[in-house]
């Protein structure tokens, strides 16, 4: 009787053990399509919003305006690529304010312009010298 409950109790362990890592294979918490599916959507935001930081810093205005304040705008538009998302998002707003007083109709830099595009390169250069 003790070796029938033996070999009862390792054919049990065996199936168990092999019966979980074959369920454990074939289930996901999350369907690798859709996940494949929102790590592409995040990368191409994040191109997305440095594209348009990259578009704003070679804007003639902003190069203007970045030379006469002595800020080296090849280190600033270098250091883009190396932010962070949170950081990506915030320098990613700005740009958008910038842009759109650029945009807006001013065919020349304003002083509100020009103080908005200071700060942004100065929000750049913090950014970068904290992380």
């Amino acid at each position: 009787m003790r070796t029938f409950r033996q070999l009862l109790v390792a054919l049990l362990v065996i199936s168990l053990g092999l019966s979980s890592t074959a369920l454990a294979q074939e289930r996901h918490a999350v369907d690798p399509s859709t996940l494949s599916q929102a790590l592409a959507n995040h990368v191409a935001s994040q191109d997305a919003s440095r594209a348009s930081i990259h578009e704003m810093l070679n804007r003639p205005e902003v190069r203007a305006v970045a030379t006469e304040s002595g800020f080296d705008l090849d280190r600033i538009n270098a250091s883009v690529d190396t932010l962070s998302r949170a950081s990506l998002d915030q320098v990613a707003a700005a740009t958008g304010q910038v842009q759109e007083s650029l945009i807006g109709g001013a065919s020349t830099v304003t002083i509100s312009t020009t103080t908005i595009i200071i700060a942004l390169l100065v929000l750049i250069l913090i950014i970068v010298a904290v992380s």
